[in-house]
């Protein structure tokens, strides 16, 4: 049985990008993929005017988008009240994560340590570091 899942900016972000584990990903999915409007508002925040827009502007129609009332706001609120000190938690993925915890379905994000407040998180692939330094004392030959 499909289930239906809340996607994070990072994922996205990823997928119009052309990451292949992101396309991959996104493109398996059963079921409508849900996004935050905060998510929509990350992606136009970095968008550039032109081709790139229109292209996102018919990306975000695979997605139901989920809009903010008054009962997620509160919730996301004391996410941020209650993580923002001990988990550097930010008011927008406080919100994604109301979201999540609403529709009660899981989250789909590349960065499991902003979702403290959140049981189901899925992190669906691992970016690789582009130049990870070697340790003091190793050989990095070896």
């Amino acid at each position: 049985m499909a289930t239906q899942l809340l996607i994070d900016t990072d994922v996205l972000i990823d997928y119009l990008r052309g990451s292949p584990d992101a396309i991959g990903y996104v493109e398996a999915q059963e079921e409508r993929p849900l996004i935050s409007v905060v998510t929509v508002a990350e992606l136009y925040a970095g968008v550039r005017e032109g081709e790139e827009r229109s292209r996102l502007d018919r990306f975000l129609q695979a997605f139901e988008i989920i809009p903010l009332d008054q009962r997620l706001a509160v919730q996301g609120g004391l996410y941020r009240r209650d993580y923002s000190k001990s988990h550097n938690v930010g008011i927008a993925d406080a919100l994604i994560a109301a979201t999540a915890t609403q529709r009660q379905v899981a989250l789909v994000t590349l960065n499991r340590k902003h979702f403290p407040m959140l049981q189901d998180v899925l992190v669906p692939y691992h970016k690789a570091q582009a130049n990870p330094t070697p340790s003091k004392g190793m050989d990095p030959t070896r």
